[in-house]
Formats: C-alpha cells, structure tokens, sequence
C-alpha cells in the first residue's frame, strides 16, 4: 500500500492537543447552538402563535451568514485564530444570553441572533484552516470526518436535550443553558488552543480583500465546482428533512414517528462518516464520490410512493449515509486552494453550506404546497442525484 493510499487511525487524530480541543469545542458549541435554535423557535411561538415567525426564528441563525462569509471572509487568514473563534462562540453565548433575560420585541431578538450568524463563517473559516495546518494527509480527512460525527451527534445531543429542558425548564431557561454551553465551548478555546500567529494577509479594506478573494477562489473552475458539489446535495437533503413533520402528518404516521424520522438522517451521516472516513482507503474514498450522492438521494425518492414509517425510516437512514461522498472531496478541495486563501476558503464553504440549507426548504416548501410533502421529498432526491455531474475529474491522491 503507497503513503497516498494509506488510511489514517483515530489515534493519529486525536494525538494532535490542538485538534483535540477544537473537537470537544465544536461539540460543546453544536449541542447549544441546537438548543439555541429549538428553544427560540419555541419563545417566539409561544410568543406570538405565529408559524411563520417560529420558521424565521430558526432561519435567522443561517441565512445572514451569506453576509459575512462574503464580506468579512479575509479576516479568517488576517487575525489569530484562538481569539477569533472565542469571539465567535462568546457571541453566540451573549445573544442567548440576551434573548433569554431581556425583554424584547421579537423583531429585535431575531435582529441579535442575525447579526451574531453574520460572523459565524469566519470563527468557522479560523477553525478549518487551523485543522488543515495540525493535521496533514489522510489524517486531514479523517479529522474532518470526524467533526462531522461530533456535529451529527451533537445535534442529536442539542435537540434531545432541548426537548426535555423546555418541558422542564421553559423556553428562557434553556436559553440560559444555551449560553453557558456556548461560554463552555469558549473556556475550552482559551484554555486549551495556543495563541498560535495570524497567516498575513493582504492589507487595506477586509470587505476589498474578500470579495477579491471570494472572487478569485470562485472563479478558479476546479474549486468552483469542488464548492458547489459540497453545498448543492446538502441543501437539498436539508430541504427534504424541513418537510418531514409534514410528511408524517399527511402520510397518517403514529404520533412521535416525525421526530423519529428527522433523527434518522443525523444517524445515518453519523454511520456513513464513520465506515468511509476510517475503514475506506482514501483513493477509493475520492472514487465513491459519485456512487455516494446517488445514494444521498435515491432513497429519497421512495417517499413519493406510501411506504410505512418503518420503510421510510430506513431510507432515511440509508440517505443519511450518503452525506459521506464529502469525505473523498476534502482533499482535492484543500490542494486546489491556494494556502494564503484556505481560511477564507473554509469561511466560504461554511457560508455557502449554511445559506442554502435554509434556502432550500423554503424552496421545497413551496413546492409542496402546490404538490405534495411526498413528491417535493422526491424531487430532492432526484435533484441531489443529478449533483454528481457537477464533482469534477479527480487525480491521485498526493
């Protein structure tokens, strides 16, 4: 087996002291920012009895992030990682903080969390590129992958553990315990990450120099369409998973089957990154690129037809694992950048990702209402499945 073709072991990964901390800060983070989300949707309907307003209260943590991935992009390779991104989570907890103890209008709450999603793309962008520079190879991918288990299993974490503090606590309350998840994942950063130096950057106006960056990584064909391959099979499984209560209502589902079937998809992410991302050898992982969205979407398809909630919570599952063609994208997309563009490469891959996952629902939504929740889940899957034509040719990994 050459160097290039071999996979790399948790062990490698875990050995590196900073990559050990940004794990168990982005799992602290993920599982407050999905109680943030879940216990606000919950204030604002309280609040108002407004779905519309509950729906824009989950947005509003990702559609501005458009905004500052494109514009404030360059600041992730200009300024030192470690206080970058302990800005960024102490934000996070300073606006669940804000929201839970002050008195509000609505409109202001969802305002703060706004602004505050506006910087997330680039205390993300400080983070990927610090885990492009510890870990190196395959041991890139794996760690990458291994986020992704720790994102899916927070998740999961975040919304179960908010499910039942709202029922005990009350919206504002969990709110609160939000916030201190988020100072949590912020103490771990400081304590934990060394105040590692800045990559210089290009001097002048940050807004100048990201929209040239964001200009110059976008017009490259190969990152463009490396991009996009990320961003597009996402949005659409996010917008089939948006329709899933509604599916289980319409398909007559036993009371409690949709939380069962919108868990099943982060199961399923979570099993695919584990089996391609450590027993899959990294040529033949950038080879099942393509195999892996058709099964991201395929399944999907099924749901058009009336399958029992058994069925269709095994296809979800099955769809879920195909999340993992990513993995065999991570490479090629990190050589193609340039190393004084990765931050900001990274701050725009997470803007993109987060923009069109709360794009698309409202998309699908749309559609099935002129249609139905069954046949809009089914033109996802078919949309995610044309996405393989847009994964480019691939060399060998180096």
């Amino acid at each position: 087996m050459t160097v290039a073709d071999r996979g790399a072991t948790y062990r490698e990964v875990f050995a590196q002291p900073k990559f050990r901390v940004l794990f168990f800060a982005r799992t602290a983070a993920i599982a407050a920012e999905s109680l943030r989300i879940f216990a606000l949707s919950v204030l604002v309907f309280e609040r108002t009895g407004s779905a519309l307003l509950s729906a824009l209260a989950f947005a509003a943590g990702f559609l501005p992030q458009l905004a500052g991935g494109l514009l404030l992009g360059a600041l992730t390779d200009r300024i030192r990682p470690r206080p970058l991104i302990i800005a960024g989570y102490l934000s996070g907890g300073v606006a669940a903080l804000l929201v839970a103890a002050v008195d509000m209008p609505v409109a202001l709450q969802l305002t703060i969390i706004a602004v505050v999603a506006c910087g997330t793309p680039i205390f993300m962008g400080a983070a990927g590129r610090l885990v492009a520079e510890v870990l190196t190879g395959d041991a890139y991918v794996l760690g990458r992958s291994v986020l992704n288990i720790a994102s899916s299993g927070a998740q999961l974490i975040g919304l179960a553990v908010g499910g039942v503090t709202v029922a005990a606590l009350g919206a504002r309350q969990a709110l609160l315990v939000a916030a201190a998840g988020h100072v949590l994942a912020a103490v771990i950063v400081r304590l934990g990450l060394p105040d590692l130096d800045g990559v210089p950057g290009e001097k002048g106006s940050a807004v100048r120099a990201s929209l040239t960056g964001a200009g110059e990584l976008l017009g490259d064909p190969i990152i463009r369409r490396l991009l996009l391959v990320h961003w597009l099979p996402a949005a659409c499984v996010a917008g089939a998973e948006a329709l899933l209560v509604a599916y289980a209502t319409a398909r007559g589902y036993p009371p409690g089957s949709a939380g069962a079937l919108m868990a099943a998809l982060p199961v399923g992410m979570l099993l695919g990154d584990l089996v391609v991302g450590r027993w899959v050898r990294p040529a033949t992982r950038e080879r099942l690129s393509r195999p892996l969205i058709l099964l991201a979407g395929g399944p999907l398809i099924l749901l058009a037809t009336g399958i029992p909630v058994g069925v269709a919570l095994a296809v979800l599952l099955l769809s879920g694992t195909g999340a993992a063609y990513q993995l065999g994208l991570q490479r090629p997309l990190l050589d193609a950048t340039p190393e004084p563009r990765r931050g900001q490469m990274f701050a725009l891959l997470s803007t993109g990702l987060m923009t069109l996952q709360g794009v698309s629902p409202v998309v699908l939504g749309a559609f099935a209402q002129v249609s139905s929740t069954g046949t809009a889940i089914a033109v996802a899957g078919a949309a995610t499945m044309l996405c393989l034509f847009v994964v480019p040719r691939l060399g060998p990994p180096s």
